[in-house]
This record gives C-alpha cells, structure tokens and sequence, in this order.
C-alpha cells in the first residue's frame, strides 16, 4: 500500500512538472513594453535659414569682405572671411554677432550696424538652412579675431540686463515729464514693472538718444528721461516702430506693447523693451 501511494505521488509531481513545462510565458502589457523601450532621442531644432538680399557694395580688409546687403528687412552690412563677391550678386548669409558703431581701422570707416556672418551660402561655407558647426566658442573666437585685426576689442559676453550691453546709451543729465494718463509710466517704472506690464499697452515720454533705422524691418529707438539706473542699465529704453523719426524730433511720447525679456538673438537681449509703438500726440 505504503508503496501504490508513493508511486501515485510520484506520477502525480511529473504530471505537474509536465504541465509547467508546457505553459507559455506571461505576454508583457502594453505599459510594461512602453517601459522597457528605450525613448526617442530629442529631435535638434531646426536651424535658422539663412538671410537673402542682392550686394549693393563690397569691400575687402584685414582677410575679411564687407557687404552692404538689400534684404527685405532693409539694408544691412555685414562681413564674411574674405569671399570673391559681385555688387549686384543675389546671396544668401547665415546670421551672426551684431555690433553697432564698428569702426573699420583698415577702411578708415563706422558702421552704425554690421553682423559679423559665419558664412555665405554656396560660396563653400555654409549649406542652404544649415549655419556651419561651430560651438559658441569658436564663434566667439571668429568675432574676436576680426576685432582684432581692426584694432577693437571684442565685447563682453552679453546677459540678460536692461538694455543689450552693446547697444545702450550713455546715461544723459535730463529731465523730462511723466506722459498724462492711466497707462503712462517713466523710464523707470517700465524696468520695475516690467513683469507685471508685459503684454500690456503701455505710453512713455522722453528724449531721443539714438535711432538706428531699417533694422530687421523696423526702426530702432533709444529714449531717456533722467530716471532709472546707469548701473544696471535701467535708464535706457529701446523702442521698435514703423515711424520714421525727423531731424526736429527731441522729445518724444509713444505707445506701444511691453514685452519683458525679450531675445533677438545674436547676443541682444532684453529685459523691457516696447514694441509695435506709435507716436502719440
């Protein structure tokens, strides 16, 4: 008896063995698969297509090509590692390092504005919508070398302060009155309040510093009023429009949007700056 009972416990463990044997293994769920798969890489941002217009000057200095472009946006100068280019030749430039009020010390000349390009495209150094592979460094290192060779040192690296660092105005001993109404603000107050304005409709009053015009289709303008801070740059405000300003304009009243840190690009960036404004009677 004692060994029927062994025997029937015996076949039953192989019986059971058996059946293990033969099951399938759990399909993993859909969460699980999702888990295990590795995740897509992150896509690169596209890069920025480059700037076209027709050649309407070019000159060569110091191992570099300077050409006064006819782009949409208007005219604009910049300078690419020395090319062989025609006036009247249409091209096509990758953006780069803007400086104001270059001086030229091979040309003996001032540019008001130049963008300092990495490159043209088709001329062997950049392919349509793809700036060259450069990291900032290097970019920085090119600029450098062409200040350089003009005798002008290279400007700090830029950071997010109340007027880009390479186009603010000089502080000026003025004082001018506070513009009328609800939505007006001094100089200052648009730099204190910057956050809680922007995207508002705001008027501000002051005195004109500088215009730099047809820049990236529209006008550019410094006003001051006497308040703000030279130290942190708070005393300058830039302001973009379609008007064209007139050799009798001093003081000014305008109205336009409030947009806080704002980035163009190119080392300009913003932490107030009025856009879309209209002269205000």
């Amino acid at each position: 008896m004692t060994k029927f009972i062994s025997l029937c416990c015996s076949l039953a463990l192989v019986l059971g063995l058996t059946a293990c044997s033969q099951e399938k293994a759990p399909e993993p769920t859909t969460t699980q698969a999702v888990q295990q798969a590795p995740g897509p890489g992150t896509a690169a941002a596209p890069a920025a297509a480059p700037v076209t217009g027709k050649v309407l000057e070019t000159m060569d200095a110091s191992g570099y090509t300077y050409l006064n472009v006819q782009t949409e946006a208007g005219d604009m100068w910049i300078a690419v590692n020395q090319t062989k280019v025609e006036v009247g030749e249409e091209i096509a430039f990758i953006d780069g390092m803007v400086m104001q009020n270059f001086f030229s010390k091979t040309l003996d000349r001032t540019f008001p504005e130049i963008v300092f390009s990495s490159g043209l495209v088709g001329k062997g150094t950049a392919a349509p919508g793809m700036p060259p592979a450069q990291t900032t460094g290097e970019g920085q290192a090119s600029f450098s070398q062409a200040l350089s060779s003009e005798g002008t040192a290279a400007p700090t690296a830029p950071g997010m302060t109340g007027g880009s660092q390479k186009a603010v105005v000089p502080f000026a001993e003025i004082k001018v009155e506070k513009a009328p109404g609800e939505n007006s603000y001094t100089v200052e107050e648009i730099f204190s309040k910057a956050a809680e304005l922007n995207g508002q409709t705001v008027v501000v009053k002051g005195k004109i510093m500088k215009v730099s015009p047809r820049i990236m289709g529209r006008n550019w303008i410094h006003i001051q009023d006497g308040t703000g801070n030279p130290a942190d740059n708070t005393h300058d405000l830039v302001i973009t429009t379609d008007i064209e300003t007139e050799a009798d304009m001093d003081i000014i009243t305008m109205e336009g949007v409030l947009t806080a840190n704002k980035d163009f690009g190119s080392g300009y960036s913003y932490k107030v700056i009025i856009e879309e404004a209209k002269l205000k009677q």
